[in-house]
Formats: structure tokens, C-alpha cells, sequence
């Protein structure tokens, strides 16, 4: 688990690109926060620099969108589900509980 930065930091529509052991998008969509894998399973591009409607992500290279609550892509060109992280706010901080990669 780690801070990805307070509440303030992230107004609602905004993300952020967080440097962990693989880069983390946080997201604040509406008031709900989310977290994924911040590279796009299509191809290399940082969702974070996507475009953010409700709770799903456009990323800004091929227009995959992504459901930040599950991770699965709603259309092609992805294929593949990003990882999600469980997200907690606590005292005007946002958590990232970074999940374990599955084994392949």
C-alpha cells in the first residue's frame, strides 16, 4: 500500500501517473477513486494521459476504453484487462493497495 497523493491533488475528472514497482493511473471519477496498470495492454500508452467518461478510460493512442472498476476493455483494439487496485481514502489521503501480479 502506498499514498498516491491527498484528495485535494485529484480533482474529480483528473488522474495521475504514479511510479511504483509497474506505474499506477489513479483516478477520480466523480468522487470515486480507481486504480490500474497505467499501460494500455494494446500497446505502450499511459492511461493516465487518457481521457476520463464516468468510470471508464479512453486511452489516448487507439480509443481502447477500459472499465476502471473491473479493468476490462469495452472494445478493440485491447483484448486484455488492465489490473485494478483496490483504492482507499483516509484522512484526505488517497491509498493504493497495489494487488499482486497474476502468474502467467
Amino acid at each position: 500500500m502506498f499514498v498516491a497523493c491527498r484528495t485535494e491533488e485529484l480533482p474529480p475528472g483528473e488522474s495521475v501517473r504514479i511510479h511504483a514497482d509497474v506505474p499506477v493511473a489513479v483516478f477520480n471519477a466523480d468522487g470515486e477513486y480507481y486504480a490500474v496498470d497505467d499501460t494500455c495492454t494494446h500497446q505502450d500508452a499511459s492511461l493516465s494521459d487518457g481521457f476520463l467518461e464516468g468510470c471508464f478510460v479512453e486511452c489516448p493512442l487507439h480509443a481502447a476504453f477500459f472499465d476502471l472498476r473491473t479493468g476490462v476493455p469495452t472494445c478493440l483494439p485491447a483484448k486484455r484487462p488492465v489490473r485494478t487496485h483496490p483504492v482507499t481514502v483516509e484522512d484526505g489521503l488517497v491509498y493504493v493497495h497495489v494487488a499482486v501480479p497474476a502468474l502467467e
